[in-house]
């Protein structure tokens, strides 16, 4: 057994994520450091622009983390349509905790709802059974790279009068039907964390089009500073309004987070996201290739879907396994072998929230069999054709012992 794991060490170890710092990367870094200045400036104002562009929206607001862009995002939702404590908010049961782990943070109540079996984002037809008096909001999460299935969420969420927050923090640069992810509900949140899809290390966005929710994110994003002093530059050339913002730079209006990110992360997202262009079409090909020489095991594994309606983005390759016990061994054998594997989300079955949510997994059977089936492998722009035919061999190694 030693051998055989030491021999996989010995090869280059395939994550399921990388980290591309280009020389544009290194370059605005210089710039930013030449600068002599780390708080928001520049490069965060100019990434926010110009990422919300590329999605279609207005305006883009960056935070630390995409769990603090959710954060602040459904804060500012919650304050500008009135909800109460304890008002619900319908939640796929198949996501990353942080979806959910927000709205307790904000004093509400999360609903969950089972998901689609092919593409593993919420499913549209369970969402309008959850629907009580007391919900406000639904957070369809756009996994894996994949949108979901947003024309009936949004009929459903108009009829009903929901307001609707997109978690949009494995998915970039995908559209469903023409319009880009991010650009559908109240607000929508994205993530830069390592391993997603453009990396700063840590960082989110929020995007939107209403102002007074811009408006609102920045200030919880800065401890719930008056919006007269968002910005350490909002006194330059205030001229006659200087004496009102000095009276009002520690005025704060609401309850927030020291959620702010810096201008290296800035100078960081700016580069990659001026360079994506290649880092989605490498995904993308990338899971073309998986797709097309896995292909033969489509009897043993579920391969990613792509409805004829969407893009996918790739931020992992997710797969599932048909026999139920096969994921730990396969997941085993691919680790051995210096390929990383990270099982899919199943959100009620951790420990914390058995203690706090009294659910019952065969209310949610979709869920159930992708939180026992399900893993995802990179698919990233880093790996090379070799890698990938590393991977399919590894699979096929696999089924030709078990069988």
């Amino acid at each position: 057994m030693m051998p055989e794991f030491k021999t996989a060490l010995s090869r280059k170890q395939i994550g399921v994520g990388c980290l591309q710092i280009s020389d544009l990367a290194r370059h605005y870094i210089d710039e930013a450091l030449d600068a002599n200045r780390l708080s928001i400036g520049p490069f965060v104002h100019r990434f926010e622009d110009e990422f919300a562009q590329s999605h279609g929206c207005r305006f883009g607001i960056m935070a630390n983390s995409g769990t603090s862009a959710l954060q602040i995002a459904l804060a500012a939702l919650k304050e500008k349509y009135g909800w109460d404590d304890n008002d619900e908010v319908i939640v796929p049961a198949i996501t990353f905790i942080a979806t959910s782990n927000v709205v307790i943070y904000n004093q509400l109540k999360p609903v969950f709802v089972d998901v689609d079996q092919f593409t593993y984002n919420i499913d549209p037809e369970v969402i309008e059974k959850a629907i009580t008096p007391r919900t406000r909001a639904v957070i369809p999460v756009h996994l894996f790279g994949l949108p979901c299935d947003m024309q009936p969420i949004m009929e459903i969420a108009r009829a009903k009068n929901l307001a609707v927050l997109e978690d949009s923090c494995e998915t970039m640069f995908a559209k469903y039907r023409g319009q880009s992810v991010g650009s559908f509900g109240d607000a929508a949140c994205f993530s830069t964390y390592v391993a997603h899809i453009l990396v700063t290390g840590v960082g989110g966005l929020v995007t939107c089009n209403n102002p007074e929710i811009a408006t609102m994110c920045r200030s919880y994003l800065a401890h719930g500073r008056d919006e007269i002093y968002l910005d350490i530059d909002a006194d330059k050339n205030a001229d006659a309004n200087l004496a009102n913002i000095i009276d009002r730079r520690f005025s704060f209006v609401r309850l927030g987070h020291s959620f702010r990110p810096t201008e290296l992360e800035g100078a960081l997202g700016l580069a990659q996201l001026q360079e994506s262009e290649d880092n989605i079409n490498s995904r993308r090909m990338n899971a073309q290739y998986l797709t097309r020489n896995l292909t033969p095991l489509i009897a043993k594994i579920q391969l990613p879907v792509t409805p004829f309606e969407r893009e996918h983005s790739f931020m992992m390759y997710p797969i599932s396994v048909y026999k139920k016990g096969e994921r730990e061994k396969l997941c085993l054998h691919l680790e051995k072998n210096g390929i990383e594997t990270r099982y899919a989300f199943p959100l009620l079955t951790q420990p914390v929230y058995r203690k706090m949510f009294d659910q019952n997994m065969d209310d949610f059977p979709v869920a159930k069999t992708v939180g026992e089936n399900t893993f995802y492998i990179g698919c990233h722009p880093e790996l090379e054709t070799s890698d990938l035919d590393y991977i399919v061999e590894k699979f096929n190694e696999f089924y030709q012992t078990t069988n």
